[in-house]
């Protein structure tokens, strides 16, 4: 038998946008249900189960929602749903209505703006699910000596099936057999449990009816116990399509009670754009030269003829193409270097230095995608918390005053706007330690790039990173936690409106960091459309501020310290220490006798081992911490214990997915021939105390390339045409030899090298017919019922 099975071929299903826009008279349109302050909210949902909500919009029977949902389906589904609820103040949500799409039908309403009427939420049309059944006919023989059929139903099992109150359903099933009219009359019920993991089987006699006028109708319920039964949804197969002795076995999806046809008034409509795309996933190695090609991409010169590049060009929408591109470079390290030539290609287009990297560029694109995959962890470590006392207390912290409410004190508002902004902006500039080391890298080389770019500029170092980490990083955490899984959904208008001030306050503060002193006056927070300007001094400490956010971002391009350091394996304690600066980059450990001078010692991150605190008992010296690497460890002195704590975190974060970290340590020094923490004569005896576990340790991106490289190919193949276009344009340019002056369309792209480019996009168009002709040979239509 073969070890090595092949991958088989995978549906992948992936909206890559859900839009709700607009809704428009909302609720009954009479009645007493009739509602004038409406405060609505929508919900996307697979099914049942709710993925994405949005914000409350305010009394209004017609709001605009203009929100914006990018996801990656994980699963198989039937239909995606779109619910709008009332928000209740004192009771739980109530439903207004829904629009459900089926997922055969989305391709009919893809790419395009729709209004769709809303559909009333009942019990009986909530279904997801399907049911595997096994039906057969035999005939019988009757005491009285006539014939007979007998119908056997199994049941062999349920999939999909939704959870009720949080758990597990317990399900059973009623089996009937109807006619197509009451006329008929004749019915036959019979209820069996439904265990999904158990084969249930049950007959039906049928005397003296004609069996191609009936149906075999499946219910399933979910059993209440002390509660009522829940109806989970119903399948109807009709008897003729059996044979006496034929076994009839298929999959059936799970339906809402009698078609889910009701007659309702009208609850008004919403307007939705959906795109959605269904992703054949091949086996690995139809990927392999597309992989290969876009793995390149950072080694082509220019990087604008790469082929990563080229696709960023090409697509209608550049952020289809960034995530994808992002994942597979990530996987495979190959990220930094390409970021690295991405932006400095846009620095070479920048002219003034306080517009660096401000633009939704290719570049900016990528960072962002890059933050919000390794960045998740570390967004929960260092906000998650202060955002929950946020979300969670009933402070208010309006201080506009056309806003205010009756009663408001706008002076204890600006107190409480004032304390929040304090404890986000400390864990924010105390995190730089816990920083994943791949933003770091990123960030070290958009501060070389940048201070390479403008050099009469001190400050655009750090503008450079502060761009990022405040403004497009923790600043927009803030304002949307739920979309970082900070928070479980969007919060209420109060909590989003005190959010939205923090997130705004939050990105004037990074910005001081970056500006001379002469220009800080003031700050502003943007309150709607007006903004409201405070005096510093009535809000925040200027020179404390404008230090915090210089040393955060400096920590995090190059974390250095003054320590005292001590080689293991010398005779004599107390003379061996000597006072050094200690600099770690994410590649390096080197210590130099003063700051700025030539290294006296490099020991490379990657041989790092261990980093843990010694004993104090060790030297008899407090803040005593040890890096343990293949040689011998290395003792170093902090100033103080918080110093002591930030290096070790540092380093150990550094360090943390080195393949030859130890499990143990000795927690104190080999002197005069034995550990003084075990007594152990060996100096090579393993560690007698367990290694402390590291923060954010083991990071694992759950990425798979194949679906990353496909969808790539989806995207190359729906934007061919504007690759024939770049292919045209770099001929002409070849011919001509002349600056770009040819067709609009041609303008959109950006040509450095035309015979470079003209080579890779030659590549990109083999591989793509190439790989068209693997869909071609494997592709399949799956028929309903099969298994």
């Amino acid at each position: 038998m073969n070890d090595q099975v092949e991958k088989q071929i995978s549906e992948v299903f992936r909206p890559s946008r859900a839009g709700i826009e607009h809704g428009k008279n909302l609720g009954p349109c009479s009645g007493p249900n009739r509602q004038r302050d409406l405060c609505t909210f929508c919900t996307i949902s697979l099914d049942q189960e709710e993925v994405f909500r949005t914000k409350v919009f305010d009394k209004s029977l017609s709001p605009f929602y203009g929100e914006d949902f990018y996801f990656e389906i994980p699963r198989p589904f039937q239909c995606l749903s779109f619910y709008v609820f009332a928000k209740g103040v004192f009771q739980r949500d109530l439903p207004v209505g829904k629009v459900s799409i089926r997922k055969e039908e989305l391709c009919k309403f893809s790419g395009k703006e729709h209004w769709f009427g809303l559909q009333p939420v009942d019990p009986n049309s909530e279904v997801q699910g399907k049911v595997h059944l096994e039906m057969r006919l035999n005939e019988l023989i009757i005491e009285n000596g006539s014939m007979c059929q007998q119908l056997l139903v199994r049941i062999i099992e349920c999939q999909g099936l939704p959870l009720i109150s949080g758990q597990n359903c317990d399900p059973y099933a009623t089996v009937s057999l109807v006619g197509p009219g009451r006329g008929i009359g004749h019915l036959f019920v019979d209820k069996m449990k439904v265990n999904v993991y158990l084969q249930i089987s049950h007959s039906i006699s049928v005397i003296g009816i004609s069996l191609s006028v009936l149906l075999c109708r499946v219910d399933l319920w979910n059993n209440g116990n002390l509660a009522q039964d829940v109806f989970l949804g119903e399948t109807r197969v009709s008897v003729k399509i059996l044979r006496n002795d034929h076994i009839h076995r298929a999959w059936y999806l799970l339906q809402p009670k009698g078609n889910g046809k009701s007659k309702t008034d009208d609850l008004g409509s919403l307007r939705l754009n959906v795109t959605y795309t269904e992703d054949n996933v091949l086996p690995s190695a139809c990927y392999t030269p597309l992989r290969t090609l876009l793995l390149k991409s950072p080694d082509i010169k220019p990087i604008s003829a790469s082929a990563a590049h080229i696709l960023g060009d090409i697509c209608r929408e550049r952020y289809e193409a960034v995530l994808p591109v992002v994942r597979l470079l990530l996987h495979h390290s190959r990220l930094v270097s390409f970021v690295s030539a991405i932006a400095a290609l846009e620095l070479e287009n920048t002219q003034e230095a306080n517009t660096i990297f401000r633009g939704n560029s290719l570049a900016t694109r990528c960072i962002d995608d890059m933050m919000k995959i390794v960045g998740r962890s570390y967004l929960t470590v260092t906000l998650k918390p202060v955002l929950d006392e946020i979300c969670e207390s009933n402070k208010t912290c309006e201080i506009d005053p056309i806003k205010l409410k009756e009663g408001d004190n706008v002076e204890v508002n600006k107190e409480n706007l004032q304390g929040y902004v304090q404890k986000v902006f400390s864990s924010i500039t105390q995190s730089s330690s816990s920083c994943p080391p791949l933003m770091c890298d990123v960030f070290r080389s958009l501060r070389q790039l940048a201070s390479k770019r403008f050099p009469d500029d001190p400050h655009v170092q750090y503008s450079a990173v502060s761009s990022f980490v405040f403004l497009r990083f923790f600043a927009v955490a803030v304002l949307s936690p739920h979309t970082f899984q900070l928070r479980p959904h969007h919060p209420d208008l109060e909590v989003s409106r005190t959010l939205t001030l923090i997130s705004k306050t939050i990105q004037t503060l990074g910005s001081w960091g970056s500006l001379s002193k002469n220009k800080l006056v003031c700050i502003h927070v943007c309150l709607s459309y007006q903004p409201v300007t405070m005096p510093t001094n009535q809000f925040i400490n200027l020179p404390l501020c404008v230090l915090s956010v210089s040393q955060h971002v400096y920590h995090i391009i190059h974390p250095t310290g003054e320590v005292q350091k001590r080689a293991q394996g010398r005779k004599r304690i107390g003379k061996n220490f000597k006072k050094r600066w200690l600099r770690v980059t994410n590649r390096e450990l080197s210590y130099h006798k003063h700051r700025g001078e030539t290294s006296l010692c490099i020991m490379p991150v990657k041989n790092i081992q261990a980093v843990e605190k010694l004993d104090e008992s060790a030297f008899n010296r407090k803040n005593m911490f040890q890096v343990l690497h293949s040689e011998k460890p290395l003792y170093v002195q902090a100033g103080n214990c918080v110093e002591a704590s930030e290096w070790v975190e540092v380093l150990s974060q550094v360090s943390r997915c080195n393949p030859d970290r130890l499990g143990t340590f000795h927690p104190s020094a080999y002197l005069a021939g034995a550990w003084l923490c075990c007594r152990s004569l060996s100096d090579s005896q393993p560690g007698c105390k367990p290694c402390t576990p590291t923060l954010l340790a083991n990071l694992q991106l759950d990425i798979d390339c194949d679906r990353e490289t496909e969808r790539i190919f989806s995207l190359f193949t729906s934007s061919y045409s504007k690759l024939q276009k770049m292919e045209d344009a770099c001929a002409s340019i070849a011919v001509y030899q002349g600056p770009l002056r040819e067709q609009d369309d041609y303008s959109l792209f950006t040509i450095q090298d035309s015979k470079e480019t003209f080579h890779t996009v030659r590549q990109i168009s083999h591989i793509l017919k190439e790989l068209q002709r693997e869909h071609d040979t494997r592709s399949g239509t799956a028929q309903y019922g099969s298994q």
